[in-house]
């Protein structure tokens, strides 16, 4: 019997696989994935979460392979609204940096292999949970494999996504609270004209968003009027070209649409069952907001189930405690983001004025000190 069993194998879940193992807990991580996804939506790295990085002891090799990103420029029909700084220091520890999640995943999936030999297993589906008071029964079925088998640990953490099985399985309801936005994105050759800084453009027609990655390229993101899952890069090019004036270089990488939910789960904690990242809370992954306070949830949870191991009687206490900071960091992550896409949404005339207004308001002292502290997560 394993002392926690972590159900999903994405950034959320190896982290914290990685942080106890740091920690010495026997921990295994099951995913249903044979092979990691190559799929990059998540691009954007905190300051908090470089945090847990460090704990993990991978913060320096994030870094090296990361580009950072000095500050945000805000633009509208062909003006400069304002400049944001997201950090004054020389110290990388307090960066905003960009890397693609695939080569963050690959960076965390090492060294889990290093602190825990063979104990992130692929190709594992999660059919059942069951909580039997002194330890929790997972059910499994492995690809290929005629029969299921029965795990047991004494805790289970549900990081298997929005679209948890296992949050499913628990009856746990999740609130919606904001949400149905629908963006597309695809990654172009930088242009230079605005290196090391993220961009957005604050449009009638809704706004488009860019931030820069490792070897000169750079991510583009705008919002549409509705789902285009069938649009190329193309397509894309030709939407940013028509909003902002901004001609971008081809590009061989694919274009993806997606819509944005916000929800909530009622609890993180099901008895000896916890919830991590979006299993919990489902929120904007625009600047990688999700991963992040997911992220931030596993700094937290790491040392409450190590806690709860070693002191039993002290279990109740620090779970509750971790299911009401975490929560309430989800809630003020939504309101954040919620603000976000509000802002970006399609304007005319003096609603538009107005909108322009407030932003070069927010952009000056003391309001852009505030403003940019948000946008880099420092007070979740």
């Amino acid at each position: 019997m394993r002392e926690v069993i972590v159900v999903g194998g994405g950034p959320v879940g190896i982290l914290l696989a990685g942080l106890l193992a740091v920690r010495g807990v026997d921990v295994e991580v099951l995913e249903q994935r044979a092979e990691p996804s190559l799929r990059s939506r998540a691009i954007g790295i905190h300051p908090p979460s470089l945090r847990a990085l460090e704990q993990l002891g991978v913060a320096e090799e994030v870094l090296d392979r990361a580009v950072r990103i000095r500050g945000g420029v805000v633009r509208s029909d062909g003006r400069t609204l304002g400049r944001l700084a997201f950090s004054a220091t020389t110290d990388r520890m307090q960066s905003v940096i960009s890397l693609p999640q695939s080569e963050t995943e690959a960076v965390l999936r090492a060294r889990l292999a290093e602190l825990a030999p063979g104990r992130l297993r692929g190709g594992i589906t999660v059919t059942g949970v069951s909580d039997r008071g002194d330890r929790v029964a997972v059910e499994t079925v492995a690809d290929g494999m005629p029969s299921g088998e029965t795990l047991e640990a004494r805790y289970v953490v549900a990081a298997d996504g929005a679209r948890s099985l296992v949050r499913d399985l628990l009856g746990i309801r999740c609130t919606a609270r904001t949400g149905g936005e629908t963006y597309l994105m695809s990654d172009y050759p930088d242009t230079g004209e605005y290196l090391g800084e993220a961009v957005l453009y604050f449009e009638r027609d809704g706004v488009v968003e860019s931030f820069p990655l490792p070897g000169g390229r750079r991510r583009w993101v705008a919002m549409t009027p509705t789902l285009l899952t069938d649009a190329t890069s193309g397509d894309l090019a030709a939407l940013i070209r028509a909003r902002t004036g901004t001609q971008l270089p081809p590009t061989t990488a694919a274009a993806s649409a997606f819509p944005v939910q916000q929800r909530l789960a009622t609890s993180l904690v099901a008895g000896r069952v916890v919830l991590v990242g979006d299993a919990g809370h489902q929120i904007s992954p625009i600047g990688g907001q999700g991963m992040n306070l997911g992220w931030l949830d596993a700094l937290q949870l790491a040392p409450a189930l190590e806690r709860a191991l070693r002191e039993p009687d002290a279990a109740t206490s620090v779970l509750r405690d971790y299911d009401r900071r975490r929560r309430r960091s989800a809630r003020m992550a939504a309101r954040q983001a919620g603000f976000n896409m509000a802002m970006g949404g399609p304007v005319e005339g003096l609603r538009l004025r107005a909108r322009n207004g407030l932003v070069r308001t927010l952009a000056v002292p003391p309001a852009s000190a505030v403003l940019a502290r948000a946008f880099t997560m420092r007070w979740l």
